[in-house]
């Protein structure tokens, strides 16, 4: 994946470098921002982004399948994070965007250690802005809604008498926007927590869910 992203920059005559680590060691993050700083510099712009979820209703969930999402959705970006905020106190300037979720505000089920992370993740976004903020480092976070992506596209595929997926009507119905969102529409805001246009926006999670967490829905006919 690294290796493909890399030839994509090259066709673009972008150089870029890649490197592999498990976010969630954090021996091996703190060996790879040391390894960054001495070969590209100082990271100026870090996104949380890691992630993994686990669609088991709670009372059939193991502890250990618990501390798994836990570990990898909100201990591995307080890693990071961590290994990331004193240089960029050093230079008096930092970006740290973090990749939350709607479940950072809703429950639903079978997703309890996922919400649960998202919700930690939320607040560890205002608590680094909180801690941080003086010294000209924003953390804000992203909250996507339903993307159609490659992963989604059995949800969204037409039933054999045309009609939709219930799961995609389900989504249509609950989203003010009447569509699934484009991988396209997270590159602007992402560029824009990134950019110097958001230097006085700090422990905000900007939701890109189309309206719905601002929509009860509609009433049934």
């Amino acid at each position: 994946m690294v290796d493909k992203g890399i030839a994509a920059y090259k066709e673009l005559g972008i150089e870029a470098k890649g490197y592999v680590c498990d976010v969630t060691n954090e021996e091996a993050v703190n060996a790879l921002v040391a390894q960054i700083e001495n070969e590209v510099g100082v990271i100026d712009i870090l996104v949380n982004n890691a992630g993994i979820i686990k669609r088991i209703p709670m009372h059939e969930m193991s502890a250990a399948e618990f501390r798994q999402v836990i570990d990898v959705d909100l201990n591995a970006p307080f890693i990071v994070s961590k290994a990331v905020i004193p240089s960029m106190i050093k230079k008096g300037h930092g970006k740290i965007i973090n990749i939350c979720s709607m479940m950072s505000e809703l429950g639903r089920e079978t997703v309890s250690a996922y919400a649960a992370a998202k919700g930690g993740f939320k607040m560890l976004t205002r608590n680094i802005a909180s801690e941080y903020g003086e010294y000209n480092i924003q953390c804000n976070g992203i909250g996507p809604g339903y993307i159609a992506t490659p992963q989604t596209a059995p949800l969204r595929e037409r039933q054999a008498d045309g009609s939709r997926h219930p799961f995609d009507a389900f989504i249509i119905a609950k989203t003010p926007a009447a569509r699934w969102g484009n991988p396209e529409d997270l590159a602007d805001p992402a560029v824009f927590l990134a950019s110097d246009a958001s230097n006085f926006v700090n422990g905000h999670v900007l939701y890109v869910d189309g309206g719905i967490l601002a929509y009860i829905g509609k009433q049934p006919k």
